[in-house]
């Protein structure tokens, strides 16, 4: 490292930045999107708290945005999170009166998340921020760069996405942290 006098532990996306240029600038491109994932989410972290919304409520959110009275199960899916995460988040936000849960006709057992009139609005509010967000990381990136990172991490994401069909296809699951917990010198513990 050089003289310089390191940042404040507050600036972690400063701290992120000055490792990857200075101790590795040729690391995987796993770490490098993962960390550019880190820096996108602080961002957004600190516009939502001004509107006293979690980055995980937010999520949840973007999600039932675009597509209202879908299970928890479809939720956790999609927001690529365990069901017991989604459901402590669904009572959280039941009780901030973002959403309330409702069994479909003739459907004792299912239970559907809806959004409130609250929920709906906070729309309007808070997606304007993430599209700042999206410009602030953006800065002055010409658009045919942007469209090839685009691009390019769509397709990785779609190659990940194969990979991962044929792992399911071969058996392979991924454990909960809670199974993994468990694990004793390579077993699971019994």
């Amino acid at each position: 490292m050089t003289g310089r006098r390191p940042p404040p532990p507050d600036q972690t996306t400063r701290v992120i930045l000055e490792h990857w240029r200075e101790a590795v600038p040729d690391d995987r491109l796993a770490h490098l999107v993962r960390d550019a994932a880190r820096g996108l989410t602080r961002a957004l972290q600190l516009r939502l708290a001004d509107h006293g919304v979690s980055f995980g409520h937010w999520s949840f959110l973007r999600i039932l945005w675009e597509q209202d009275g879908i299970t928890q199960r479809d939720l956790s899916v999609r927001a690529g999170l365990m069901e017991p995460t989604t459901h402590s988040a669904i009572l959280r936000m039941e009780e901030l009166g973002y959403l309330t849960r409702r069994h479909p006709e003739g459907n004792r057992r299912k239970l559907q998340i809806y959004l409130t009139g609250e929920g709906r609005r906070l729309k309007d509010v808070l997606v304007p921020l993430a599209e700042e967000v999206n410009r602030v990381a953006i800065g002055a990136q010409p658009a045919a760069e942007i469209e090839t990172t685009r691009r390019v991490l769509l397709a990785m994401i779609q190659n990940l996405a194969d990979d991962e069909a044929e792992a399911l296809g071969q058996g392979q699951r991924v454990p909960s942290t809670r199974s993994l917990g468990r694990r004793r010198g390579g077993e699971a513990a019994r």
